[in-house]
């Protein structure tokens, strides 16, 4: 398992991550699921690609999406004002260290597992994106 993986934004599941005005890598999606509920989720690491915190909102799920299915949460203004929060941001990919933290009874993170001999580091929660070697962040499992 690496100490660090990257992650490159694209128009898919991965529209926000880049560096913060303060320095800061920052992922933000709201497509993040479990049992029941939706979430908005900013995660910040810092300067160096340590974990730093979670900012979770916790969204309605949206009607008729099949269980274990991502699906944008249309919170667009929690967005807008996440993204505001950043000051000036990049986005740009960002190199970062897996972490996972609690909130709630709800784990929420990027977390490292092992199957069959294959690591990979997959987002939780929803475990809807996924990084394996070489974690260059340009191929990711959904």
């Amino acid at each position: 398992m690496p100490a660090r993986f990257r992650i490159v934004p694209d128009d898919y599941h991965v529209p926000y991550a880049g560096t913060a005005e303060d320095g800061r890598k920052f992922f933000l999606s709201d497509e993040l699921f479990g049992p029941g509920a939706a979430y908005v989720g900013l995660y910040l690491w810092k300067a160096d690609g340590t974990f730093d915190e979670v900012k979770v909102d916790e969204v309605r799920r949206p009607d008729g999406v099949p269980p274990g299915q991502a699906a944008a949460a249309g919170a667009d203004q929690l967005i807008a004002a996440r993204l505001g929060e950043l000051g000036k941001y990049v986005l740009e990919p960002i190199d970062v260290a897996p972490f996972a933290v609690e909130k709630n009874g709800v784990t929420f993170g990027w977390v490292g597992t092992e199957f069959e001999g294959t690591y990979s580091i997959h987002i939780e929660p929803g475990d809807f994106i996924a990084y394996y070697a070489p974690w260059d962040g340009l191929d990711y499992d959904t």
